[in-house]
């Protein structure tokens, strides 16, 4: 199946170049040749091709001299795929910026060996954009079940063998991203801190506790963590503490990038409508849906989520502007409210929103609105919930 990414490379790289990161298998190398059929494309995984410019980087400017002159290089785009692979190849990426002003798209799988390489992403020369799995806005008929059972990796969404594809990705990603790359000496540790953070999806995280079970100290499980994020298989939302009149808790959520990968680390086995396990991956998902609508639109407010002290919680806080409670529930009533009507005395947050199972859209008397899930990611994706 090939599908229509949102994400759209030439607008992004009009006048920019770009490092985009995304996890394994979610389709940047599709996305590439579907939209940038002309550009000329370095893949560091040919071994031949990293070879060369690993002994001459200079080859991609004589290259470059050999097709086209010196006043159309401007306009010319130059992918190097699995830029992790060879980060010293950055210096001659930025000195043919400086020289030529020529575009590159710079793709990785993982930010954490170019970071210790010592070129801090080429110093703001180029901006980070990221792929994620399928969204809403990309699939045609989409299926709510199916996703929350297969999750959104291009070969794996609706797929009988959905199962395979997920045992495959878990295995080749801890032999090819943790032990080729190093990033973990240890890497019976990390296998179970995965196991151990999947079951903790969603949840906050006690680091004290978390590393006792799996073994290490809390400084490793720090890292670990960081390990997720660098290589776009997590991501962290922060507690919210500005509220006043009731405290905070700060400690951070932890989530994995996709749901499908969760589920098959989790065991979760088959999710089924109604069901405990369907509320916690629909949660899951909507947050996913809100973060990928925060890359792609490039609109840099901070996701966050909000529970006080004394429990009130709000699932997912976009800057100060929106406050969104996901429930699983076909009928939204007051006791599914209180989290939100809690942090909205506080007056901190301009909309207040509850996505649901409900058919229609309400807004009660104070301003809360009951959005259907399907109306809400249509409105999202317009640009009509962030205004």
């Amino acid at each position: 199946m090939i599908y229509e990414r949102y994400l759209n490379l030439p607008k992004l790289l009009k006048n920019k170049s770009f490092f985009l990161f995304g996890a394994r298998s979610t389709g940047k190398t599709t996305l590439i040749k579907a939209q940038l059929p002309k550009a000329k494309i370095y893949d560091l995984l040919d071994s031949e091709i990293f070879s060369t410019l690993l002994k001459r980087p200079k080859v991609i400017e004589e290259q470059l001299l050999d097709t086209h002159k010196v006043d159309q290089l401007k306009n010319q785009i130059i992918v190097i795929d699995e830029v992790q692979k060879l980060p010293t190849v950055l210096d001659e990426v930025h000195r043919l910026i400086e020289k030529y002003k020529v575009t590159f798209l710079l793709t990785g799988s993982s930010a954490r060996k170019i970071k210790r390489g010592g070129v801090n992403l080429l110093a703001g020369r180029a901006w980070q954009a990221e792929l994620f799995p399928l969204i809403t806005a990309e699939i045609n008929n989409f299926d709510l079940l199916a996703y929350l059972n297969t999750g959104g990796l291009p070969q794996s969404y609706n797929n009988s063998f959905a199962a395979e594809e997920l045992r495959s990705y878990v295995s080749t990603y801890l032999r090819e991203e943790v032990q080729a790359e190093a990033l973990t000496r240890n890497l019976s540790a990390f296998a179970s801190f995965i196991d151990a953070i999947a079951l903790a999806n969603a949840r906050e995280i006690n680091f004290d506790s978390l590393a006792s079970d799996c073994g290490v100290s809390p400084m490793t499980l720090k890292n670990y963590i960081q390990i997720l994020s660098d290589t776009m298989l997590g991501f962290s939302l922060p507690g919210f503490t500005k509220t006043k009149k009731r405290k905070a808790i700060s400690r951070a959520k932890h989530y994995l990038f996709d749901i499908g990968i969760t589920n098959q680390l989790y065991q979760r086995g088959e999710i089924k409508s109604e069901s405990e396990l369907f509320g916690n991956a629909y949660e899951h998902f909507i947050i996913n849906e809100v973060r990928a609508w925060i890359s792609y639109s490039r609109a840099y407010d901070n996701l966050t989520y909000w529970r006080s002290t004394s429990m009130f919680e709000v699932d997912l806080l976009i800057g100060q502007k929106v406050a969104i409670e996901i429930k699983a529930t076909k009928l939204v009533q007051d006791k599914h409210l209180k989290g939100l009507r809690s942090l909205k005395e506080e007056q901190l947050i301009e909309r207040y929103i509850i996505v649901s199972l409900d058919r229609e859209k309400k807004t009660t008397e104070d301003g809360i609105v009951i959005y259907p899930w399907e109306m809400f990611l249509k409105d999202l994706w317009s640009g009509k919930i962030y205004r």
